[in-house]
């Protein structure tokens, strides 16, 4: 398929509704004026909630700024001691050992779910950079994938197809925060979660049903369970809209905030029709980490290697939300191995996988129910730990019931120490990933690990803390802006001889380098870096 032509103007759609990015007579197939119709009424719909919930963010995040805590809500206490149940799962959520996640690309659709995972969950948000072409390209492949007909013939020849027993599919919307910049709705740009869940919903759904499976979702970066009502309450528009028997659909949240995490109860109890359980976000929740608490002094993370899922808050969020969900009866799935294997380094290989070995094998004692990989290799691996430690579908039978998580222990900063090393690799690590994007990818292989726009947050959010905070390096030095600039310059000096110009483009390169610092340096927190990268790709693609 070729890319948008800029010159072909779009079609009309109905009043109100203008599509601004450059068409293709490919996209005509999804962005048709009936679905148009449809995420139209969902944005009118929830499109003035949907601001009014950011403004609240911004709110909350000032009561943090001036000494507040996040905390459990005395107002939803009878909730959270409360002995009610999320409706019952369809068969084919019983088991989800094992659930890959990647981007909506054709050829990696078409892999992820022959790759043996039981659960493939197709990423609009932190794997996606969301260029029109892909944004759209990526509902023709899904809708493809859905009737079992995509299909993808690279450049050498080899053809790529379905087998005959694939993943199950969910798709992840992007957040709340995020919007279409290319779609107009009453002259304001619709949301990012509406048009991707709302094309999605319209165009598969019934398909879906008929196939014996079903519209399932992945919800991100929800930082309430007033959102968590929000999504519910689009979920009943969208069933009422297409005739579709209330409850069908079924979404997994993402716990990928801080705020959220002092919530699990309150967004499972909002979503009780429509829940698929929670899941532990890792990357994101400590980048949410950083941000909720960026004002606090005694808050400065060590280097973001030696923070891991068995230390401090990681690992009581983890925990909690494993009670949380089995008091509810529903899944606890946890979070993804970023590791890749490494092709040529018999060793080092075997080092990667024994580390994927040892975290997989932290999760199913702790009682997840299934976990998350981000490469087709890595399914055997989590498999085995899984097939031998998890003898049913799923664990939703141990309560944890000795399971004893506070306010504090979920605030609780892990110790270790920042060193040189751990500034260079977050600058390495962050403008690499932000040129790609830049240039249209949303997940890329860096130093054996996928990186992808949870990751490339961490960087830059750690490198403003460090920065903004004074912190001190292991050698005694503190992170200045005249150290981060020497280092900054060694590090490109460095990646350019690396032929990361050749890789990236010197023009994504020197605007991921001057992003990155300007973030970095910025006297106040940017509070996502897809934001102002989504301005420069829009300019660009």
């Amino acid at each position: 398929m070729s890319e948008a032509v800029p010159s072909m103007k779009s079609p009309t759609f109905g009043h109100g509704v203008v599509v601004k990015g450059a068409w293709h007579p490919d996209y005509a197939e999804v962005l048709t004026p009936e679905a148009m119709e449809f995420v139209a009424k969902l944005a009118r719909t929830f499109g003035e909630r949907r601001l009014a919930l950011l403004e609240r963010r911004k709110a909350v995040q000032e009561s943090w700024r001036k000494g507040e805590r996040p905390h459990f809500l005395a107002e939803t206490r009878s909730i959270r001691e409360g002995s009610w149940t999320v409706a019952p799962l369809p068969a084919d959520l019983q088991d989800r050992r094992v659930e890959i996640t990647g981007p909506v690309d054709r050829k990696m659709i078409i892999n992820a779910l022959n790759s043996g995972a039981n659960v493939f969950m197709a990423d609009f948000e932190d794997a996606n950079s969301p260029t029109w072409d892909n944004v759209v390209r990526g509902q023709l492949n899904l809708r493809d994938a859905v009737r079992k007909s995509i299909s993808f013939t690279a450049e050498g020849g080899k053809h790529y197809a379905l087998n005959p027993k694939t993943a199950v599919l969910f798709v992840r919307p992007r957040g709340w925060h995020l919007p279409e910049r290319h779609v107009e709705i009453d002259g304001k740009p619709i949301s990012g979660s509406l048009f991707d869940f709302g094309l999605f919903f319209f165009h598969n759904a019934r398909e879906q049903l008929a196939r014996g499976t079903g519209p399932y979702f992945y919800l991100p970066k929800m930082q309430s369970h007033l959102e968590a009502r929000l999504w519910n309450d689009v979920f009943h528009l969208a069933q009422s809209e297409l005739d579709i028997p209330r409850g069908t659909i079924k979404a997994t949240v993402l716990i990928e905030t801080l705020p959220a995490a002092f919530e699990m109860d309150e967004i499972l109890y909002e979503l009780r029709e429509h829940s698929a359980g929670l899941n532990c976000g890792r990357w994101d929740y400590i980048f949410s980490f950083i941000k909720t608490l960026q004002s606090d002094t005694s808050v400065v993370l060590p280097d973001r290697g030696q923070v891991t899922m068995d230390k401090a808050f990681l690992n009581a969020y983890s925990q909690l939300l494993i009670q949380t969900c089995h008091r509810r009866n529903v899944h606890a799935m946890g979070g993804m191995a970023a590791f890749i294997p490494i092709k040529g380094d018999a060793a080092a290989n075997e080092a990667v996988l024994d580390k994927v070995r040892v975290d997989k094998l932290r999760e199913v004692k702790n009682g997840h129910d299934g976990t998350w990989v981000a490469h087709p290799g890595l399914v055997p691996v989590a498999r085995a730990i899984f097939d031998e430690h998890m003898k049913g579908p799923n664990q939703l039978s141990n309560k944890r019931e000795d399971v004893r998580i506070g306010e504090a222990e979920l605030l609780k900063v892990p110790s270790g120490t920042r060193t040189e090393e751990g500034l260079r690799h977050n600058l390495r690590v962050g403008i690499q990933y932000t040129a790609a994007w830049l240039g249209g990818l949303g997940c890329v292989p860096l130093y054996n690990l996928m990186e992808d726009a949870a990751t490339a947050e961490i960087s830059r959010a750690q490198v403003w803390q460090w920065l903004h905070h004074g912190a001190s390096l292991d050698d005694g030095r503190k992170v200045t802006a005249e150290l981060f600039r020497t280092l900054l310059a060694e590090e490109m000096a460095h990646l350019e001889k690396e032929g990361a110009k050749e890789r990236y483009g010197a023009a994504h390169l020197e605007r991921a380098r001057a992003l990155f610092e300007r973030l970095s340096t910025a006297s106040t927190f940017e509070d996502f870096l897809t934001l102002p990268a989504y301005e420069a790709l829009d300019s660009t693609s």
